[in-house]
């Protein structure tokens, strides 16, 4: 027997036609039942009640899911309690993953985690993102943040970590389009420019999402 978190996940994801293992839910059951004991004593999240972890959390994060390809080395910043990084790991268990966070209590969670769930390939390093420019100049193909910072600073951090072609992805929430429309000469300042921009509404009028996907020039 699954618990809500799990069946509502499951229910939501077959929906939008991503099936969830009984492993996969149990992952997710097991994550979600430590961000709740952990939260009690670390202030990890606002979000503490099952159905918006299930949606506001998991779900959105596995929204990244379908843009990952095959060869992608994901990059998450500013990952705080693990989103989108971990929901990602958990479904996609061969891409190599690494997160960064400069808040020690968060990435100790995510390391708790990752040990709890015997994740593979996934590395979670407490640090601020400039001190990566040395270490892992162009690693990632793939680049992610979730409601981190605003997008022409996302860029300018995550740019010399983007290996040649790869892609920039801000999840936003709904609100998005102004800040869009404000970073757009910053933007192309740098280089950069907005390729496309996904909506999607979360299941149980929890709200709309933005997706903004940003590549080279």
């Amino acid at each position: 027997m699954h618990s809500m978190i799990g069946n509502v996940l499951a229910q939501e994801m077959n929906s939008i036609g991503i099936s969830l293992s009984n492993n996969e839910i149990n992952s997710f059951e097991t994550y979600a039942a430590e961000l709740i004991k952990w939260n009690k004593k670390v202030n990890l999240t606002a979000i503490t009640k099952d159905s918006e972890i299930a949606i506001k959390h998991f779900f959105d994060s596995l929204s990244l899911a379908p843009y990952i390809q095959p060869s992608d080395r994901l990059l998450d910043i500013g990952s705080g309690a693990g989103l989108p990084i971990i929901p990602l790991k958990i479904i996609r268990p061969e891409i190599p993953m690494v997160s960064v966070d400069a808040v020690a209590k968060k990435i100790n969670f995510q390391r708790h985690i990752i040990r709890t769930l015997s994740l593979q390939q996934i590395e979670a390093i407490h640090a601020r993102i400039e001190s990566l420019h040395k270490t892992h100049c162009h690693s990632f193909s793939l680049i992610t943040s979730r409601a981190f910072t605003r997008l022409d600073r996302f860029v300018s951090l995550a740019a010399p970590l983007l290996s040649d072609g790869g892609m920039l992805i801000a999840m936003k929430g709904e609100l998005a389009e102004d800040e869009i429309t404000a970073s757009d000469e910053d933007l192309s300042a740098s280089g950069f420019a907005v390729t496309s921009i996904r909506r999607y509404t979360l299941p149980l009028g929890m709200g709309g999402r933005v997706l903004t996907f940003i590549k080279k020039a």
